[in-house]
């Protein structure tokens, strides 16, 4: 007799998952899924994640340009150093709002050399201008909970406010005991913090690529709020290859088995990255598939079977390798696409 089923679960916002009532909820996917060779003291709830890893693993066919080019697998705004964030300039790189104080260059090299741990490749370069143009996304919009303080308008029985001017922006100070000369205004605020440009010449920076970590040359520009520089990579657009398109799954992936949009960080064998669940999602597992020249990164989800809030929660999961990643690529399991680092 077939078994009806109960969905015990609201619709997520996202694809979270629930437990559905009747079945066994110690396995995900077919029932008799047979484990890769080579695969040894799993769980045999995540059967589907080394089938499906498995078939993304055989599928990957990477052209020339992935073994031989340039393919970038991280963003192409990189930090030199540690930056000494606050929770403001934070937001100011991470929205790429930025004020430039010198003259950029605007003549383009005459090419650079691109270092990779299996060889060198010499790519056409964007001027520092170019890069500049590209790096930032303009001024920051009004920041809420900040406001500014309105010049006072002088008029009969309202004599001039005295001292200093108080410009609106982010260094803008507000007096402790404003009087009625000087109104707070509670709906016009001050902008957030721009990162201000005061020097820039060109070096390199270190990147993740399709060939392992290179040594890309980027422009190096000097910030007045950061302690470190921000690089943004000067390869011009037509030597950067394309990262390949995702390779469609003969199955439905089951809704316990969770994809990976992004490294947080690589350090050796060890591999961070978050996955997005639902708020009923009692645990969450990170999986992985390595071989000699692919590493696939998923996450299985466990959850209450209860009733569940809308709500996308990101957890942060990590794998350590049987040995360092080196420049084998990182694949998701629903996609079958390379993954990117994104800190």
């Amino acid at each position: 007799m077939r078994r009806s089923i109960a969905l015990l679960c609201l619709p997520l916002l996202v694809a979270a998952g629930c437990a559905r009532a009747g079945s066994d909820p110690t396995r995900v996917g077919p029932a008799v899924t047979p484990l890769p060779s080579g695969v040894e003291g799993v769980d045999g709830r995540w059967e589907a994640f080394y089938q499906r890893a498995e078939e993304v693993a055989d599928a990957w066919r990477p052209d020339g340009t992935w073994r031989g080019g340039y393919v970038p697998l991280q963003d192409a705004t990189v930090l030199i150093g540690d930056p000494g964030f606050t929770d403001e300039t934070k937001m100011a790189f991470g929205s790429g709002w930025y004020r430039n104080h010198i003259e950029l260059p605007t003549a383009t090299p005459a090419g650079g050399t691109i270092r990779f741990p299996d060889g060198t490749l010499r790519v056409p370069l964007v001027s520092a201008a170019e890069a500049y143009a590209q790096l930032g996304r303009g001024e920051p919009p009004a920041c809420p909970g900040r406001p500014k303080l309105p010049a006072a308008t002088p008029g009969p029985g309202r004599p001039k406010v005295g001292g200093p001017t108080i410009e609106p922006g982010p260094d803008g100070l507000l007096p402790t005991r404003p009087g009625p000369e000087a109104p707070i205004s509670t709906h016009a605020q001050s902008p957030c913090v721009s990162l201000t440009v005061t020097g820039v010449k060109l070096g390199s920076a270190a990147v993740r690529t399709s060939r392992g970590t290179a040594d890309v040359p980027a422009w190096l520009f000097t910030v007045a709020e950061l302690r470190a520089p921000v690089a943004r990579l000067a390869v011009a657009p037509a030597a950067i290859g394309a990262v390949p398109e995702a390779v469609a799954p003969t199955w439905q992936p089951p809704a316990e088995l969770s994809g990976v949009e992004n490294l947080s960080r690589i350090d050796g064998a060890r591999l961070d990255y978050p996955v997005v669940g639902g708020a009923c999602d009692t645990s969450v597992t990170p999986l992985v598939l390595e071989r000699d020249d692919v590493v696939v990164l998923g996450a299985g989800r466990t959850t209450s079977g209860q009733a569940c809030i809308a709500v996308a929660v990101s957890k942060p999961l990590s794998v350590t390798l049987k040995a360092p990643l080196g420049n084998r690529t990182v694949l998701d399991v629903r996609l079958g696409t390379p993954v990117t680092v994104r800190e």
